[in-house]
This record gives structure tokens, C-alpha cells and sequence, in this order.
């Protein structure tokens, strides 16, 4: 008997301290999605593979992927307690997972502050044309996708360019023009023994060419929720509605309303609403997510319908980003991706009102609200393929 072990493999960096004092450590963790969720959740359910505070990222990957295929070339022979004989394991890997920045350098990509600012296509361009009417439109609509092959042969124009005169320059053009910027040029080079331009070359090329074989780095890599929703998009709209409500001096009002709610049909924390309003600046993700759920009914006839409006929709996104069963994909797609479209267009309308007093960082979280293509190519880790690229 033959198992198929598919691997969700995650990357970050870390401290490596227990002190507040920042030690940045990379580490990369895997899951057996063969588990059931609830096992997923549990911490002796992640297997912790390496880490490091000197090797690159992607040397670390590297790394990595070379161990899951010689485990696959070769198998690994397990006892199955169950059939009471020997079977075979192949580990693969399903997705990379991560925050935006660390699978921003996955992609080869330059990261959010660029004009094509998605690393799953290429939407955007300059900044005037972003600022204009067309380019404003195009951001809520995806570009064509990239490609592997295509970041492959852009890292390889960009070695070959560093190999000329006046190289520093000239390659920071180049990746300001392709929008990649791989990690592993240097890594791979420092540990090439001394040879020929070609000789570099051939080597270069196999080894991204070995990184990338087996996935699509640019779809591989879904959307990490927690940061883009909770502590972005959520946490962007409570900011400027606690702003609306204290200008029209009605935070206390709120605040008495979010006490009185009923909060017994919650699957969450109870919402301490003395806390929340106190440390309004200060609220985490598990308080975001609870907020998501109530604040269309705590907050009607205290903000303009539009904010109401964006509020309702968040409620509804979010309960369907947190889906753990689903039942039909094509019909889950559908309604996801007509959510998400409502809120942008909800969005634009929404920011005039709320963009007084907002930091430029806000402003950018709001304006540059990105939508790329949904898909079902990995069921159920992948189906949320959606980026809301928000400067966090």
C-alpha cells in the first residue's frame, strides 16, 4: 500500500530569544494535511524542520524541497497499525504558507511597495496611471498571471547583467522594471567554486530551474487571512469608524450598546466592550474577528450607511473565509468572489469619508485593494486565492 502525504509547508521569521530582545531566526514548519483539522490545530501536529539566522530564505527552502524529493524518490517505509502491515509514504508539497513579505521573496518578488505590486499577476503600473481613473478601475481587476519560467529567465537576465560594467545600477533598473528580486542569485553564487561566466550560468539556471520543478510558486502560495483581513482590512475600518464615533461624540453610546449585546449564540471570546473601547488602539486578531460579527448590530444609526454597509459586508466575508466545510466549491467561489467585489466597490465609495485623519500607510491599505483570481486547484487550503494587498 501507497500513501500520498501532501505537506503544507510554512516559512517565517522568528526570534530566537525568549527576552523581547529581537534575535531574527528564519524557520520553516510542515503539517500533514492528511490530519483531520482538528489535529492540524494542535502544536505536536506541526514538525519543526530547520532554522537559521545566517542562511537566506530561499537557501533554506532549497534546502528543504531537496530533502521532500529524496524522501519521495526513495519512499519511507511506515508501519500502518491499522492494516497491520507495511506501507509506503511519498511526501509532496501541497502550498507554501506564510505572511505577505516572506512569500513575497518566495515569488521573487519585489513586495508591495512597487508599481506592480501583486505577486500573482501583473496589475498596476506607474503611479500617475494608478492615480488615474483607468488605473484606479484596473486595480480591482486581476492581470495576467505570472509564471515560473518567466520569473527564471528575469533572475537570469538580472546575473547576467550583473556581470557587466556599472552592474549595481543597472540591475536595480532591471528590477524595478520586472518587479523580481530573487534571493537566491547571491547564495547560489557565493557557493560556486571559481569558474567560468557559463560555467556560473548552467549552474545558476539548474538550480532555479531544480527550486521551481514540481509547482507554480506564484499560485502556490495562497493568501495568508490573518494579517490581510483581520489585522488589515478589519482592523483599517474599526480605526476610522472609533474616528467617526468619537467626532460625533457618541463613542460612549457604543460602547453601552456593545455591553448590552447578546452575545450567547458568539463562537468566540466574550467581547468585553470596557476593554475594547478602552484600548481601542491596541486589539488583536481574536478581537477583530468577534467585531467582524457584530458590529452591523451594534453600530446602526451611529456611522453613515456606506460604513454601515462596509461593516455588513466584512461580517460576510469573513464567515466565509473562515469556512472549514465545503460543500460545494463552484457555488462557494461564486459567492465569495461576488462578496469580495461588493466590498471593494462598498470600499471606494467609503473612503472619502474616512480618509481624514488616516496615516498615509491607511490611506494605501484602503486605496490599494487587490482582488486576484479565486481558484479550486487545491480543495479546501487553496479555494481562498484572494489578495487584499493592504501595507501592514
Amino acid at each position: 500500500m501507497v500513501y500520498s502525504v501532501p505537506l503544507i509547508i510554512f516559512m517565517d521569521d522568528v526570534s530566537g530569544n525568549v527576552s523581547k530582545q529581537w534575535n531574527k531566526h528564519h524557520a520553516i514548519y510542515m503539517l500533514n494535511t492528511n490530519l483531520p483539522r482538528e489535529m492540524l490545530e494542535k502544536e505536536f501536529c506541526v514538525r519543526f524542520i530547520p532554522s537559521s539566522p545566517h542562511a537566506a530564505p530561499m537557501e533554506l527552502m532549497h534546502a528543504m524541497r531537496e530533502s521532500i524529493s529524496t524522501a519521495a524518490d526513495s519512499g519511507i517505509f511506515v508501519w500502518d497499525c491499522k492494516l497491520n502491515k507495511e506501507v509506503m509514504l511519498i511526501p509532496e508539497g501541497l502550498f507554501l504558507a506564510g505572511d505577505n513579505p516572506m512569500q513575497a521573496k518566495e515569488c521573487s518578488h519585489v513586495g508591495l511597495n512597487c508599481n506592480y505590486f501583486c505577486r500573482t499577476c501583473h496589475v498596476g503600473r506607474t503611479k500617475e496611471y494608478k492615480e488615474s481613473e483607468a488605473g484606479y478601475t484596473s486595480l480591482f481587476t486581476e492581470g495576467n498571471l505570472r509564471t515560473s519560467e518567466e520569473m527564471a529567465s528575469q533572475a537570469l537576465q538580472q546575473f547576467k547583467t550583473a556581470l557587466c560594467s556599472r552592474a549595481t545600477g543597472k540591475v536595480l533598473a532591471a528590477t524595478t522594471a520586472t518587479r523580481v528580486h530573487d534571493s537566491t542569485l547571491s547564495s547560489i553564487i557565493n557557493t560556486l567554486p571559481a569558474s567560468t561566466e557559463s560555467q556560473v550560468r548552467t549552474q545558476l539556471e539548474k538550480e532555479l530551474l531544480d527550486l521551481l520543478q514540481g509547482i507554480n510558486i506564484h499560485m502556490d502560495t495562497p493568501m495568508e487571512i490573518l494579517h490581510t483581513v483581520l489585522l488589515g482590512v478589519v482592523k483599517y475600518f474599526w480605526g476610522q469608524t472609533v474616528f467617526l464615533l468619537k467626532k460625533a461624540k457618541l463613542l460612549n453610546h457604543f460602547q453601552t450598546c456593545l455591553d448590552s449585546l447578546d452575545k450567547d449564540g458568539l463562537n468566540a471570546p466574550s467581547l468585553n466592550a470596557d476593554y475594547i473601547c478602552h484600548y481601542k488602539g491596541g486589539l488583536i486578531s481574536k478581537h477583530f474577528k468577534s467585531l467582524a460579527q457584530v458590529m452591523p448590530f451594534v453600530i446602526n444609526d451611529l456611522v453613515p450607511k456606506s460604513v454601515f454597509d462596509g461593516w455588513t459586508l466584512i461580517g460576510e466575508l469573513v464567515i466565509l473565509i473562515w469556512h472549514t466545510k465545503i460543500d460545494d466549491t463552484e457555488q462557494y467561489l461564486v459567492k465569495l468572489t461576488q462578496t469580495i467585489s461588493n466590498f471593494l466597490n462598498t470600499t471606494a465609495h467609503i473612503l472619502p469619508l474616512v480618509a481624514i485623519g488616516m496615516t498615509s500607510k491607511q490611506k494605501n491599505g484602503f486605496t490599494v485593494a487587490h482582488r486576484s483570481l479565486p481558484t479550486s486547484k487545491t480543495i479546501p487550503n487553496k479555494l481562498v486565492c484572494l489578495e487584499f494587498l493592504i501595507n501592514n
